[in-house]
């Protein structure tokens, strides 16, 4: 069977959202922390005692990476959009990849069964 390895670049207060969205759909993932640059707004950040200020060079995001069956791959993409969606610039991109194989370290189980 084919599968699908999809990740989503979020900002980090959505991890919850999201998260929330997609553990009944898919058998596990991982939300990895840090900082990224794309479209959205940037901080602006006070510095010393409240007098200067500046524009942080990144934002923090969050990037949630998951497995799925072929035929499960726009139900949880539709789920981590709408959970991650605010309607401005930064809200993040999902991107998708195929994945040829997969293997379970623990039970030995390989292809859609790993999932």
């Amino acid at each position: 069977m084919k599968m699908k390895r999809i990740e989503a670049t979020i900002q980090t207060d959505k991890t919850g959202a999201v998260s929330d969205a997609i553990k009944d759909l898919v058998g596990g993932f991982s939300i990895l922390e840090g900082n990224g640059r794309g479209s959205g707004k940037r901080q602006e950040i006070r510095s010393g005692r409240g007098t200067g200020s500046f524009t942080a060079e990144y934002n923090k995001v969050a990037v949630v990476i998951t497995y799925v069956d072929d035929a499960d791959a726009e139900k949880v993409i539709s789920a981590i959009a709408s959970a991650s969606f605010t309607g401005k610039g930064g809200d993040g991109i999902i991107t998708v990849s195929s994945m040829e194989s997969a293997l379970n370290i623990a039970s030995k189980k390989t292809g859609s069964e790993a999932l």
